[in-house]
């Protein structure tokens, strides 16, 4: 994702968000976490965890992409939840699957950037197609949403190193 820096803006706020949003600050980028995840641990869920890599990437995809298609789209209509939010399966059915999924999250994460980094987007407009929602909120959400489920694939990876150490 381009970074937040080589994004030509004075807006302020903006650039914070846009900081927000490629993850880097307080925790690990989305790509830091995912670079070399082992293949055969993809699907593991090992004993205390409630998701396995799969699925974790599957959900922020999901998510991501219904975010973005939220924040641009006023037709566009949401998975159902829960189970439209995570996949059906705790494995991947290839490596094809997970560098899909893996190249889906840069693509939309880069569509949710140049959203926000669009200097004719007010972020604090109401979107009429929502109950309130701004285009600041759903970067907010992304990034915040992204953070979280990105440190559980980051703890998850620990917790299978540990389990195959020991």
């Amino acid at each position: 994702m381009e970074s937040a820096a080589a994004i030509q803006t004075a807006d302020p706020v903006r650039l914070q968000v846009l900081d927000a949003m490629r993850g880097h600050q307080a925790h690990l980028d989305f790509d830091a976490a995912v670079q070399g995840f082992p293949v055969a641990w993809r699907g593991l869920k090992p004993h205390g965890a409630p998701h396995t890599a799969w699925q974790l990437l599957e959900h922020i995809r999901i998510s991501l992409n219904d975010i973005l298609e939220f924040s641009r789209n006023s037709a566009h209509q949401s998975p159902k939840w829960p189970e439209g939010y995570w996949p059906r399966t705790d494995r991947p059915p290839s490596e094809a699957a997970w560098d899909g999924s893996v190249d889906a999250i840069r693509r939309d994460l880069a569509q949710m950037t140049a959203l926000v980094a669009n200097p004719s987007a007010d972020l604090m407009a109401a979107f009429p197609w929502g109950d309130g929602q701004t285009l600041l909120r759903e970067a907010l959400l992304m990034a915040s949403h992204n953070s979280y489920h990105i440190g559980q694939l980051v703890f998850l990876r620990k917790l299978i190193e540990a389990s195959i150490s020991d």
